[in-house]
């Protein structure tokens, strides 16, 4: 039987899953759910689905008395200086993830400035990351990449970010990875098949850790012909040299 774990006054950096809850006893480990079952206040990023999260987690207490703090772009940054307040008290917090890993290609980043700012310890969890995951399974360089974030939204500017981006992959040997909105994942790989050279290799990561999971790496070339509907699929996107 697990128990508890009470942690005193420290900042717990908590990973989710990267989609459908059906997979949280693979993906989270049994020291993370201790860690959870003792916390009572969290920083998420959206309330229902974190609440999902900890019930489905079998959280002890009750959901309803559990305290929770949003941050999202809406959030003021003084609003969230006071986040933390409770922690001097030596109460922990936990800052919860809405998929996968916090503070990567996340709003979470804001609170753990503050956390270290204020000389708090900040413990970091082990879970799932899309980014990281997606690059071990590429066969791409893993030990020089860079992660972009999301690209630029006008076609040619588009168009002429993801060209800057393969020449640096050709003269540098690093591995490019970048994301999209789930809903604007098909038009990124139509751009990505107009703006790069047929023998630039691509890795298609998407719904990783779920059942549907396709993680593949081919030439351009091979890429086009092929049918693939990646809307509204979470999907990271990895550009490397041939």
């Amino acid at each position: 039987m697990m128990k508890n774990i009470k942690p005193d006054g420290r900042l717990y950096l908590l990973p989710t899953t990267l989609g459908s809850f059906d997979t949280i006893h693979r993906v989270i480990p049994d020291y993370n759910t201790q860690i959870i079952h003792g916390l009572e206040i969290f920083i998420v990023e959206q309330v229902r689905t974190a609440r999902r999260f900890l019930s489905n987690l079998k959280h002890p207490a009750n959901i309803d008395k559990l305290v929770f703090y949003e941050l999202n772009k809406h959030t003021p940054e003084s609003e969230v200086f006071s986040y933390l307040d409770s922690i001097k008290d030596g109460i922990s917090i936990g800052l919860l993830s809405e998929a996968g890993t916090p503070c990567v290609a996340d709003p979470g980043a804001v609170v753990v400035k503050m956390a270290q700012e204020r000389g708090i310890q900040v413990i970091p969890l082990v879970g799932p990351n899309s980014i990281m995951l997606s690059l071990m399974a590429s066969g791409f360089n893993g030990q020089n990449f860079v992660f972009h974030g999301y690209l630029p939204v006008d076609k040619h500017q588009l168009s002429k970010k993801l060209k800057e981006i393969e020449q640096v992959a050709y003269r540098t040997d690093q591995t490019q990875i970048f994301i999209e909105t789930p809903y604007r994942n098909n038009q990124l790989f139509s751009s990505i098949l107009k703006a790069c050279s047929p023998n630039t290799l691509l890795c298609i990561a998407t719904d990783i850790t779920l059942p549907t999971e396709i993680i593949q790496t081919l030439p351009l070339s091979i890429w086009k012909p092929k049918k693939f509907d990646f809307h509204k699929k979470p999907t990271v996107f990895l550009i490397y040299r041939p």
